[in-house]
């Protein structure tokens, strides 16, 4: 191949990145194959085209671009902060790197868990150690912290999941639970959905599917996750 043929490949892909970022949810979301099929050319841009995302936002193409090398150039992480390429932020000194790392690799199983264990943390010292959190809990976690983890589920998940998202889901549908579970693959033909086996762990989920929030506990503690102030101001989302 001539240099110019180089030089016009990486011009066409950087297109098409351009393109994947500057697009709409739903346009983005028809790209996505495109980008996949473009990870040669991709993982020869190099590092450098992170440049163009910010590490303390949350656009999800910069996920997605990530998602797409982990799986087929893993070579690129040999620069490790890949990993956990956007900024975390904690008020208890939480380090999220290895949420980041897992939802990176799409094990979303294992970060679903793991975000279980950071809500505990979050809750104090008694949610720990009873093993799950009241909802009276919620309104004192850190909105730092669920921010961050609201964040990195969006992030890796293509705009998809997320409580805020769960809250605009919830909002979408006169902020009634009983038309929320179905919609997000909870519940399907009035039977809770039979946690893990039946939960889809995969981006072929419903938009808002994931994290799972313990429902056998009742509605108020996804509740209180819903209406804490940090959520609600991730999308101007008040409930």
């Amino acid at each position: 191949m001539t240099n110019k043929e180089k030089d016009d490949h990486s011009n066409a892909t950087l297109d098409l990145i351009n393109k994947f970022v500057d697009s709409n949810q739903r346009k983005r979301i028809n790209l996505l194959t495109q980008i996949e099929d473009e990870v040669d050319n991709i993982f020869k841009l190099g590092h450098s085209l992170f440049e163009i995302f910010d590490s303390d936002g949350d656009d999800w193409a910069a996920g997605w671009l990530l998602q797409v090398l982990k799986r087929y150039k893993p070579d690129f992480f040999d620069n490790t902060k890949f990993n956990d390429w956007f900024n975390t932020y904690s008020e208890i000194d939480i380090n999220y790197a290895e949420l980041q790392l897992m939802l990176v690799e799409q094990k979303f199983e294992e970060a679903d868990r793991l975000t279980s264990s950071y809500l505990r943390k979050l809750a104090g010292k008694l949610a720990e150690k009873r093993g799950y959190v009241f909802y009276s809990e919620v309104n004192n976690m850190s909105g730092k912290d669920l921010q961050t983890i609201d964040r990195l589920w969006t992030i890796y998940s293509t705009g998809r999941f997320g409580f805020s998202i769960q809250a605009m889901i919830l909002k979408s549908v006169g902020k009634k639970y009983e038309l929320l579970w179905p919609k997000i693959g909870w519940k399907k033909d009035g039977l809770w959905t039979r946690y893990p086996s039946s939960f889809c762990w995969s981006l072929k989920a419903p938009d808002g599917h994931m994290p799972l929030i313990n429902q056998l506990r009742g509605v108020r503690l996804m509740d209180s996750i819903l209406r804490h102030p940090a959520i609600a101001e991730r999308h101007n989302n008040i409930l």
